[in-house]
């Protein structure tokens, strides 16, 4: 044993700390050190002049075990001993360790820290008496408690007082055996429970293996026994199954299923089961009649009890069920939470995904939940965003459709229009969570018109906490200014009869020591406040260091009536682009000496410089007096965004709030965004109007100030804020009695006061208190998976979830049980009933379709299309083209939507104007309208022939009939029977419905591909057809993605030691997805407001991502949620029209002129022949299309080679495969191979399904419906699968239906295919405009080093990255992909000449006397914008040196040194002065 007194970090002086530890071991000492006798036990005795918190000492004895010991088995042990000041009573040391002490029994014995939490502690002269309750649990731990409080009171702090212990039966029944949420007791006996069954399990488990399986199937007669044998015997938690257990019996839901076929014929059958302890797969071989008859039973959802034999898995090295013996149906297992009260209470307070990685509970589950518990209605309360809204609303639609199915079924001769009138009584309150600044507070407190030159008593204090009602003052500072100039000075310590906590005295540097000789305040406070006579208090945070002013004054009777001004509010009015106010950053900022931060004295010496520098400002803006300073004073936004925030809950009454609301959304996220929306409370008040507000939660404005002790006063100013107030159970602010901060709350019962005085405040004011759970997630047992959402983020205190779930009434009745019976359902009951009478039933969405107005948009269009019609087809229009005009325009017209195509016609028009090709996206193609409207390439109409010379036209010969359903282009060429001019062919047969349905009743979308560097050119554009501020770019919103929540689950079980089989990871994976994490904005979506109309109609606007830097204003819903009722334009960039326009610019010929029937480019796609080149020299690519956009990938070419497509409508058919989700791999390759449909049968793309299914004779309608659901991958219902076999639809075609997740409309693939074609004919014609192309606009990882210095050098690496394809990078995959490209570039015979930096263009690779230039930023380090500085460096004049050149371009050293390297640059000297010295000597 070694014995020393030594500071801690004298005795161990390599230990790293983070920095709340290392501050901690300031005032520690080491007084001696022990090894145990058998050298395995560290014992490190310290002492301290404040208290320590047992768990910071654990997390010192982890830090020297894991820095200093970690070699060794050796364990650290810290006792600790306690030398504290004469301030502490033991009553003081009590109520500030209590938790310490709660800590510390809970890591000795559960069932001791229960019985110290349920006793009551009373302290009188030199004893202290324990009662508590009896129960016989707790006799074995009476003694003990009573031992523990011995040891600490006497030995670790030297108190010398007696403890006695009492027994009270009546404790029994106190406040303490409601506390039903974390109750060790109910776990203790719980666990002893648990054992006891595990035991008996064991017991069955042992004599059941013992037994041989009963190979041959069993069959029970009971039809809930679904397979083998009866399932009788207990279940055991699927957590307690371990390697070695043999026979297991579980109960629990099935998650998820999956079968695969073996070469057996067998079917294996997987699922994966949960009890919510954890997870666990179960694998079956089934015969494929048995596989259907259990796979139907078996299905996601179904609670089942399971019997049979766990093993290792070999292939997922997991304990899986191998052997199954039976299976039952069961009920649903766990406790199921039912709202069992008569009159049942209303949720006020609801967090949903959308709260910013908070909440983790879909809202249309809250709603579900809330509706059938039978509560009246519940409210979406989510942060600072009303994001939820939509869902939640469509979750009450499902909820009113089923109503009125209901009361049809009562009301059978009810009008459609009467029905749709009728909804459930059940609504949805929405709301939100605001941040509310208060800008209201004047920077000066009851001014009297006081000059700047009057006297002043600028003042600052040290106290023991943060509220005066529980805090005491330790030290005044004070100067005297008067005419501007100090004059005198003021300062004391001040016993404050109460420790000092250790925060305090870490913070100020003042401990008990310092104050216990001086004199108390109320001996003080009389000299100081005769200081102050006839001044003006001047305080940094005024408010703050007045309240204890105030405080002890009136304890002492002391009458006061002071002006005060604060210089944080005067300092954020003349200093805004400040944004931290703190005193020793406005000390610095205004260059003021601050010496001793923290100390009082100090602290009021800087304040008064401060205030003296800021008169100065506020002289120098004719500001003269403080009435003056008041009424000029107003904050700037920009100081408005840095004020400190609280909670307040805001619902919507009526119609005019959700507007105001929204308005209120807007301003938060535009104009006071700082971390956080921000609503500022004058910016509130503006649209108050159709809104109640209330006090929210422990972060609101009433709760903070209660805790903050402030004045009975300034708390009737802050209800009087308020329409009604919030209470919440203790749970919810527990958290507090850890918080030092939280000064007067050491206990639960603490809590109780504060919300019986928020109770009491109501009944003063006569303002409603309810009764809010702060709802962030279900039920109890989710708290899990915010536990993993705040662990993900950082939080340290994740584990330390509130209780913060969705209560039934009975469970909230419970919580406020210290209440009398009447006014706990006054505020759980009554209430929110009164407050939710209050809020009308009324849609987040505004209805209605709102498409902007353009005038004669009908006249126009029909215009436009018959002059583009009769300029194409002649004077006399063929039947078959007026008929779809006609028909198409009188869909578009009666559904409005003419001003659509007017717009669209206008961007491309515009596009086009300005020399760029405009590719359409989507189904927009399938419509005529479109075509003569010149938005879209893609003629729709049916193969034919035309005439460019004398309009002869071909529909009907039987020669065009044979290419019905495919592309006119295919066609054979022709000569015109009447002039000998060849005939154009064309058409391309797509249906108009697929983009309109059959009655105009899908919403049109359309959907165009500008180049991508025309893009922003369009959006543009669309200010000019509409005027500024009627477009907005949609919104998305950004969710937590399942790779993510992946890594959140792994790291969060990772880091506590505890394994999790990847179905349980899985399963908790699913729970966490899809919390919002930011904001964005689609690529190319436009929403358009028309004229007259407030955006906040619909939905609040905000900047992507609250990029508060950006100029772009974006809708804040999801523009899913309101595209049916707003104009959506989707104006995409996108690489082929760009791609288009330099070929054409380099080769001087039009695109549009391309035919689209030219044999070798239809070759590309079967050989690399029209190459000319071998696959050999390209790595054995058997293709030609290497580079074609929609065919050069991988992917696709094992498609063409699967297919063999002999025609363009074959490439379309191909498109529209690879394009699809489940349509080509696990569907129509299959049936292809199985010899079931050919390439011109299956299902390619959604129009295929409606054409088929009216040609089997289904009804039309009928048949887009099904085609709808289809190509959204909703499968089919029965009725529909009934009807299509009613109509012979084979098989094959019914599954194939019900395999596919998404489709592609065929006018779509047309529309790529046609471009993909055209580039494609470049390749072949152009080669080096097509490679110089390609490289400058497709190319993601073109490299100057590794592709552009020769063929044997770029095969060298391709080698490497083939052998090391299974672990290339992202970026080595994109560059593996150009390195293929520009093999077959140099297969061809075609080369790159050196980079010339005086003629190398910054983006474009340049054909050069035959070979291509490449671009400078291929080069690696050469960005966009170094590549331009270099350009524009260059056009100045020659580089006389690498130096010059480093200096003209601002590039780094690293990147003149690899431009040496890779050649560029190797001529020019380094320096200048070398330079210069050649020059010089060469002129001689």
């Amino acid at each position: 044993m070694e014995t020393l007194i030594k500071s801690f970090k004298d005795a161990f002086p390599k230990l790293s700390l983070e920095n709340d530890l290392d501050e901690l071991t300031d005032i520690i000492d080491v007084e001696r050190i022990s090894l145990n006798s058998d050298k395995d036990v560290v014992t490190i005795y310290i002492s301290s002049h404040q208290w320590l918190h047992r768990k910071n000492l654990l997390r010192l004895e982890q830090a020297i075990k894991t820095q200093l010991f970690k070699e060794y088995k050796i364990a650290i042990m810290i006792k600790e001993r306690f030398i504290l000041s004469s301030q502490y009573t033991p009553k003081h040391f009590y109520d500030s360790y209590k938790n310490s002490m709660m800590f510390e029994l809970s890591e000795k014995s559960p069932i001791l820290s229960h019985l110290f939490k349920r006793a009551e502690i009373k302290f009188s002269d030199g004893q202290i008496t324990v009662i508590v309750p009896d129960m016989g649990i707790y006799k074995e731990k009476e003694n003990e408690l009573t031992e523990y409080l011995e040891f600490v009171f006497n030995k670790r702090c030297s108190f010398n007082i007696k403890i006695f212990l009492k027994i009270n039966a009546d404790l029994n029944d106190t406040l303490f055996e409601t506390d039903k949420t974390n109750d060790e007791f109910e776990e203790r006996l719980k666990s002893i429970t648990t054992g006891i069954e595990k035991k008996e399990t064991e017991k069955a488990q042992k004599k059941k293996n013992d037994k041989k399986y009963n190979k041959e199937e069993y069959r029970s007669e009971d039809p809930d026994v679904i397979y083998g044998h009866d399932v009788k015997e207990d279940s055991i938690p699927i957590s307690e199954i371990e390697e070695g257990i043999g026979e297991a019996v579980i109960r629990g839901q099935i998650l998820s299923t999956d079968s695969r076929e073996l070469k057996s014929g067998k079917i294996l059958f997987m699922f994966a089961i949960t009890d919510l302890t954890d997870t666990i797969m179960a694998k079956m071989f089934l015969h494929p009649d048995k596989f259907e008859e259990l796979s139907k039973s078996l299905s996601k959802g179904k609670f089942i009890k399971l019997k049979g034999k766990i093993s290792m898995d070999t292939f997922s090295n997991e304990l899986t069920f191998s052997y199954v013996t039976g299976i039952r149906l069961t009920a649903p297992f766990g406790e199921i939470r039912k709202d069992k009260a008569d009159k049942k209470r209303i949720e006020l307070h609801c967090h949903t995904k959308m709260s910013d990685m908070d909440g983790v509970t879909d809202a249309a589950d809250l709603v579900k939940r809330a509706y059938e518990w039978g509560q009246p209605a519940i409210a979406i309360t989510d942060h600072g965003v009303v994001q939820s809204f939509p869902e939640a609303n469509k979750a009450l639609g499902k909820i009113d459709d089923k109503f009125r199915e209901k009361y049809k079924e009562a009301h059978p001769d009810i009008d459609k229009k009467e029905l749709k009138k009728i909804s459930s009584p059940f609504k949805v309150i929405y709301g939100c969570e605001i941040y509310l600044v208060d800008d209201k507070k004047s920077m000066v407190q009851s001014p009297k018109g006081q000059t700047l030159d009057a006297p002043y008593v600028v003042f600052d204090l040290e106290t023991t906490g943060f509220s005066p009602e529980h805090s005491a003052i330790i030290e005044i500072g004070a100067v005297r200014v008067e005419g501007q100039k100090i004059t005198d000075r003021f300062s004391t310590f001040v016993n404050p009869k109460i420790p000092i906590p250790l925060r305090i005295e870490q913070l100020t540097k003042i401990n008990d020591s310092m104050v216990v000789g001086a004199r108390t305040i109320d001996e003080i406070l009389p000299e100081f406040i005769k200081f102050c006579e006839g001044a003006v208090l001047v305080a940094h945070n005024a408010s703050f260091d007045y309240s204890f002013i105030k405080k002890n004054c009136d304890d002492l009777g002391i009458d006061i009536d002071f002006t005060v001004l604060d210089t944080v509010s005067l300092s954020r009015y003349l200093l805004p682009r400040l944004t931290r106010f703190k005193l020793d950053t406005v000390a610095k900022h205004l260059g003021v000496s601050l010496e001793n931060h923290h100390r009082a004295v100090d602290d009021a010496e800087c304040t008064a410089h401060i205030f003296l520098k800021l008169c100065k400002m506020l002289t120098e803006q004719g500001i003269g007096d403080l009435d003056a300073l008041n009424e000029k004073g107003v904050l700037s936004k920009e100081a408005v965004r840095h004020l400190p925030t609280n909670h307040a809950v805001v619902l919507v009454k009526n119609e005019t709030g959700r507007v105001n609301l929204y308005r209120l959304i807007s301003e938060s996220h535009l104009n006071y965004y700082y971390r956080r929306p921000r609503i500022p409370k004058t910016v509130f008040e503006k649209y108050r109007d159709g809104l109640i507000i209330g006090t929210a939660c422990a972060a609101g404005e009433l709760y903070q100030g209660i805790i903050r002790g402030m004045s009975d006063e300034a708390l009737a100013s802050i209800v009087d804020f308020y329409d009604y107030l919030e209470v919440q159970p203790l749970g919810n602010s527990s958290y507090l009695i850890a918080d030092e901060g939280a000064d007067g709350i050491s206990t639960m019962e603490d809590l109780i006061k504060v919300n019986k005085k928020i109770i009491s405040l109501g009944e003063e004011f006569n303002k409603p208190v309810v009764a809010t759970g702060d709802v962030h997630f279900m039920d109890p047992g989710d708290s899990v998976y915010r536990s993993i959402i705040m662990d993900g983020q950082g939080f340290s205190d994740a584990d330390d979830q509130a209780p913060l779930y969705l209560r039934t009434t009975g469970e909230m009745l419970d919580e406020f049980s210290y209440l009398d019976e009447k006014k706990a359902q006054e505020l759980v009951v009554d209430n929110p009933q009164k407050i939710a009478d209050m809020c009308e039933k009324i849609s987040p969405i505004r209805a209605g379709k709102f498409p902007p107005v353009i005038e004669n948009s009908d006249s126009d269009l029909r215009r436009i299309c018959y002059e583009e019609a009769h300029r194409i087809y002649g004077e006399d229009l063929p039947e078959p083209v007026v008929s779809r005009l006609e028909r198409e325009l009188n869909s578009i017209i009666s559904n409005g939507y003419a001003v659509m195509y007017i717009i669209a016609q206008k961007l491309v028009w515009k596009s086009n104007e300005d020399g760029y090709l405009v590719g359409s996206r989507g189904s927009v193609g399938s419509s005529f309208v479109a075509t003569m409207a010149g938005i879209t390439e893609v003629n729709p109409l049916s193969a034919h022939y035309l005439c460019p010379n004398c309009h002869y036209v071909d529909f009907d010969s039987d020669e065009v009939k044979a290419y019905s359903g495919r592309c006119g282009c295919d066609m054979p060429d022709k000569v015109c029977p009447k002039c000998g001019t060849q005939l154009n062919k064309m058409g391309f047969d797509i249906p108009f419905e697929t983009f309109l349905g059959f009655e105009g009743n899908k919403e049109p979308d359309i959907d165009l591909n500008f180049s991508g560097e025309y893009q922003s050119n369009a959006h543009k554009y669309t200010e000019v057809i509409f005027g500024k501020g009627q477009t907005f770019k949609a919104g998305t919103i950004g969710t937590l993605a399942d790779k993510t929540a992946y890594g959140f689950v792994k790291k969060y079980y990772e880091n506590r030691g505890v394994h999790k089989r990847n179905c349980e990871i899985e399963r908790i994976v699913g729970k966490c997805t899809g919390i919002r994490r930011t904001t964005g904005q689609h690529p190319g979506g436009i929403i358009v407001l028309p004229h007259g109309e407030d955006i906040n109609s619909f939905t609040p606007v905000q900047h992507p991502a609250n990029d508060v830097n950006s100029d772009i204003i974006t809708t804040h819903f999801d523009y899913h949620s309101i595209d049916s009722n707003l104009l959506k334009l989707d104006i995409l960039g996108h690489d082929d029209p760009t791609m288009i326009r330099m070929l054409e610019d380099l080769t001087g010929t039009n695109a549009k002129e391309v035919p689209l029937d030219e044999p070798k480019v239809m070759s590309l796609f079967k050989s690399t022949e029209a190459l000319g080149i071998k696959p050999a020299s390209i790595g054995g690519c058997k293709l030609g299309c290497l580079g074609i956009p929609e065919f050069g990938t991988d992917f696709v070419m094992q498609m063409l080679l699967d297919t063999k497509p002999s025609s363009f409508s074959d490439l379309i058919r191909i498109s529209g495969l690879s394009h699809g989700t489940d349509v080509w791999l696990g569907n129509a390759k299959e049936l292809i191979t199985q010899g079931k449909a050919t390439i011109a049968t299956a299902i390619c793309t959604r129009d295929d399904i409606m054409i088929y299914l009216i040609g089997k004779g289904v009804e039309s309608e009928q048949s887009f419906k099904i085609m709808e659901a289809v190509r959204k991958g909703k499968g089919l219902t029965p009725q529909w699968e009934q009807i299509m076999k009613e109509h012979d639809v084979p098989d094959w075609y019914i599954w194939s239906c019900k395999t596919i997740k998404y489709m592609f409309p065929k006018a779509h693939a047309a529309a790529y295919v046609m471009m993909a074609y055209r580039i494609a004919w470049y390749k072949i014609y152009y080669p080096l405009a097509y490679y110089a192309a390609y490289f400058s606009i497709r190319a993601s990882a073109i490299n100057y080093d590794i592709m552009c210095r020769g063929q044997e050098r770029l095969l060298q690496f391709i080698a490497d990255y083939t052998e090391r394809s299974n672990e290339l990078s992202k970026k080595e995959q994109d560059t593996l992909k150009d390195m293929k490209i520009v093999r077959e570039m140099y297969a061809r015979g075609y080369d790159f000449v050196p980079v010339d930096i005086y003629e190398a263009d910054a983006h474009r690779f340049k054909i050069k006397d035959g070979r291509l230039m490449p671009s400078l930023d291929s080069i690696d380090g050469l960005g966009d914008k170094a590549a331009d500085a270099v350009v524009a460096a260059a056009a100045e004049g020659k580089f006389i040196s690498q130096e010059d050149f480093r200096n003209r371009t601002k590039v780094s050293k690293s990147v003149v040194e690899y431009l040496v390297q890779v050649g560029i640059l190797n001529e020019l000297p380094e320096s200048n002065q070398f330079s210069l010295f050649e020059m010089n000597f060469s002129k001689r």
